[in-house]
């Protein structure tokens, strides 16, 4: 899947502004790099239908070298061999693996014990780095940001299924029975079907674009 240009350049012209933003102390050359973080904005807005006001200051929020954004994924597996899975209330829902953004301070896999732990009510031993994925190229949708996700195969070890603040239910999936209904901004069935993989098969190389 392919994203629409406007998007791909948009973000690119916003990540030259945050830079340039970032490293220049020239006050004109800074004047250009606001004038060109306001263009990626518009530019956004046209294609996205959304408000320019509200982008840039999406935009304007960010600062330092650009660099893309880190999500992190629970595939979590039972003794069964099915795989964990939460509905996400922000996505009218919908099913998801467990996880989120990096936290700082934490290591990638500590972050991936903590979403789960935080969404599903159990707790996990993580495995194994599955893959590494870019979001865009994987066809997950438009989304104003680069992101880099995090696929880390992982087993139960303890809790039991509760819901929180972001998720509304946790429950098990064997492969043959999994939901219909993704949050697909988050997880899509070939990644699923790719952690599945993993986990009957541990030796398999980490996979990433």
């Amino acid at each position: 899947m392919s994203e629409p240009d406007w998007l791909a350049w948009a973000r690119e012209m916003q990540a030259i502004a945050q830079s340039g933003l970032t490293f220049s102390r020239d006050p004109y050359d800074r004047e250009r790099y606001e004038q060109l973080r306001a263009l990626a904005a518009r530019a956004m807005a046209a294609g996205s239908g959304t408000d320019a006001a509200h982008i840039e200051a999406l935009f304007a929020s960010q600062d330092g070298y650009a660099t893309p954004k880190i999500d992190v994924r629970g595939a979590a597996f039972n003794a069964a061999g099915e795989i964990l899975m939460v509905r996400e209330v922000q996505d009218g829902g919908r099913w998801t693996l467990p996880g989120g953004w990096a936290d700082v301070n934490l290591t990638a896999a500590e972050n991936v014990a903590k979403e789960v732990l935080e969404e599903s009510g159990f707790q996990i031993r993580v495995c194994k780095l599955a893959a590494v994925w870019d979001r865009t190229r994987q066809g997950h949708g438009a989304f104003p940001f680069a992101t880099y996700k995090l696929f880390f195969t992982c087993d139960i070890i303890g809790g039991a299924a509760a819901s929180s603040l972001e998720t509304s239910q946790a429950a098990f999936f064997a492969e043959h029975a999994l939901p219909a209904d993704l949050s697909s901004g988050r997880v899509l069935p070939h990644q699923l079907r790719r952690m599945f993989a993993h986990w009957r098969e541990p030796g398999l190389p980490t996979e990433f674009e």
